[in-house]
């Protein structure tokens, strides 16, 4: 079978013992009910908030302990485009079969849950995570009004920055009804300053939790130069692909909620 990257994996079985680099694909796994195959994750798998315990820690999503890995013998390594290195990637081949997702909308995401049904052969299990999703995805998007609001998703501070088009992020602002001005950036988070962000006029700014952990505090900084209104936002629900869009989908109603009153 192939990844999201079009790159050939060869296996001779079922992959029994799974190392898995990214941790949406990680509480993926277990939705799927393939937790027991789970031999290895990164620090930063942190769903289900038991699998750290149980599981093998082999590093970060960056930087991980590659004799760690050889170790636990795996079947496959399962990776991210975005989260993992190209050189991490070189190193993992020559331990085990690695996968790669890349993910950059919603038919990304459910690409790779039907890619991981055939892979470990869940597939009706992924099926009905994919029908699930598509129904809340249909259900929210039909009361949700094209506000047409231009918008800015801060990811970062010392440099500011923002979340591209050509991102999960960004598709998840579009199914929100919201227009990311940083969309026609060719950058995927490009760097900004706040004087920039101003001349660009969104009508909102989000400050996500993750990767930084934005704060009340930071409001304040951002409103002396951007004064439009600010908006402290979970950033797993909007980054998080897989089984997180599930509750996802309920957090955005919440949201919208927050966005109008913001008005």
């Amino acid at each position: 079978m192939k990844d999201q990257l079009n790159r050939e994996i060869h296996l001779e079985k079922v992959p029994q013992k799974i190392v898995s680099l990214v941790p949406s694909q990680t509480e993926l796994l277990s939705y799927l009910g393939l937790e027991d195959k789970i031999a290895g994750v990164t620090k930063f798998c942190v769903y289900p908030a038991r699998i750290r315990k149980e599981k093998k820690v082999v590093g970060g999503t960056k930087t991980v302990q590659f004799d760690t890995i050889r170790n636990l013998n795996p079947d496959i390594i399962l990776c991210n485009k975005e989260e993992n290195t190209q050189e991490m990637v070189r190193e993992l081949k020559k331990i085990a079969p690695v996968h790669i997702s890349e993910i950059n909308n919603f038919e990304d995401s459910l690409e790779l849950i039907a890619m991981y049904g055939e892979l470990f052969q869940c597939a009706e299990k992924a099926e009905e995570l994919i029908e699930d999703l598509k129904n809340e995805k249909e259900k929210f998007q039909a009361q949700i009004p094209e506000k047409g609001l231009k918008v800015a998703y801060l990811i970062w501070k010392n440099p500011w920055m923002a979340a591209g088009g050509n991102t999960f992020i960004n598709s998840m602002l579009k199914l929100n009804g919201l227009k990311n001005v940083f969309e026609t950036n060719p950058e995927r988070y490009p760097q900004t300053t706040l004087r920039k962000l101003k001349l660009l006029k969104p009508d909102l700014i989000f400050l996500s939790s993750e990767p930084y952990p934005f704060k009340r505090a930071h409001i304040k900084e951002i409103q002396e130069v951007c004064d439009v209104p600010i908006i402290l936002v979970n950033g797993e629900f909007f980054s998080w692909y897989g089984s997180r869009s599930l509750p996802a989908f309920h957090y955005f109603e919440d949201f919208q909620k927050q966005v109008s009153k913001s008005l």
